[in-house]
């Protein structure tokens, strides 16, 4: 416990670690870890999480390490990596100018990107460490730590492990997903609502398509807006709405993107919202037939040099039965007709 009674987790590692990187990783796992325990909020730039870094070298071959110094005042993951960096060049340089590190303590300048002492590093034995008398003592007992141990949830690694073997996702999609546990648990949550509802033709193919929208649209936003998933605006039972409206086709692509953002900042539901914005796709063929045979008929040079080998005006021909319907058609149904209708017209020509 620090002076104001508040409890603390010191980690004291042996001198593992290899690089600035591997200890950059390191340090985000353990951020993970207490996150997912919900015992602490890991933010190392308002000192939740925080971290002292002995660093030492050897030359190659050399079995010893070298005297250390410790590093203090790194406040975020990128200037840990950055100061480790530094002092390691620091100490091999002086050490190959005939120089010899001495054990001190030395403070990260972010601005100038450079350590500077801060004081010559005490023994142990100057620490002059004394028991608490007003502490007991805890005895930790196998019983003790298997009881905490059940009280665990899930950690990130057997999730995205779960996340691939029984949802099928890709590695890199479980990754991101379970890095943090809220958005885990907010994914969960929308996927929840495809298998729990009655006769989700579309339960099956959700887990990806969820993935993609959390991953491209909800993250997007956190960080925009520099909140958590428990400020998030749209809530998992709507956001499975709008991801059935897509695996439906009832929504294009860039439709659903439209209502997304539509959600953010109104409360109906992405049914309503998509149809005051008029974006749900037409998929009656009986109701866009008209249409197509009216841009047929309106561009009989074009349709013949379609037929003479120019197949890239389909794409003209889509885009001027879209702008003549009065809605959204399904683009691939539009393609499907004008195809049909085309090579009805030349069936007819040949006969």
């Amino acid at each position: 416990m620090n002076r104001c009674g508040v409890p603390l987790i010191e980690i004291v590692s042996e001198p593992d670690i290899r690089s600035p990187r591997e200890a950059f990783l390191y340090l985000q796992k353990i951020r993970q870890i207490v996150r997912y325990l919900d015992i602490c909020d890991g933010n190392m730039e308002e000192g939740s999480l925080r971290c002292d870094a002995n660093v030492s070298v050897r030359p190659i071959g050399e079995t010893r390490l070298g005297t250390k110094a410790e590093l203090k005042n790194m406040n975020s993951f990128r200037n840990v990596e950055r100061a480790l960096m530094y002092e390691i060049e620091r100490q091999i340089k002086l050490i190959e100018g005939g120089g010899k590190v001495i054990q001190e303590t030395l403070l990260w300048d972010p601005d100038q990107m450079v350590t500077r002492t801060m004081r010559s590093k005490e023994e142990s034995h100057d620490y002059r460490y004394f028991p608490d008398p007003d502490l007991v003592q805890v005895l930790v007992t196998d019983e003790l730590l298997d009881k905490v141990k059940a009280g665990f949830p899930e950690m990130p690694g057997a999730r995205a492990e779960r996340f691939t073997s029984e949802l099928g996702l890709p590695e890199y999609d479980a990754a991101i997903l379970t890095e943090d546990r809220g958005v885990a648990d907010y994914y969960e949550a929308v996927l929840g609502r495809f298998q729990s509802s009655d006769g989700a033709e579309n339960a099956d193919g959700a887990q990806k398509a969820t993935s993609n929208f959390v991953m491209t649209y909800v993250l997007r936003v956190l960080n925009d807006r520099s909140i958590s998933i428990e400020d998030f605006p749209i809530d998992p039972d709507r956001m499975a709405r709008l991801i059935e409206l897509r695996l439906d086709n009832k929504l294009s692509s860039n439709a659903a993107q439209e209502v997304f953002e539509n959600m953010l900042g109104r409360p109906e539901g992405p049914e309503d919202i998509a149809e005051s914005l008029n974006l749900i796709q037409v998929s009656d063929a009986a109701a866009l037939v008209p249409v197509v045979e009216q841009v047929l008929e309106q561009n009989p040079d074009k349709v013949a040099a379609y037929l003479n080998g120019k197949t890239g005006l389909i794409g003209f021909f889509i885009g001027q039965v879209m702008r003549s319907f009065d809605g959204s058609p399904d683009p691939s149904l539009v393609r499907q007709l004008l195809v049909g209708h085309i090579k009805k017209q030349a069936e007819k020509v040949d006969h």
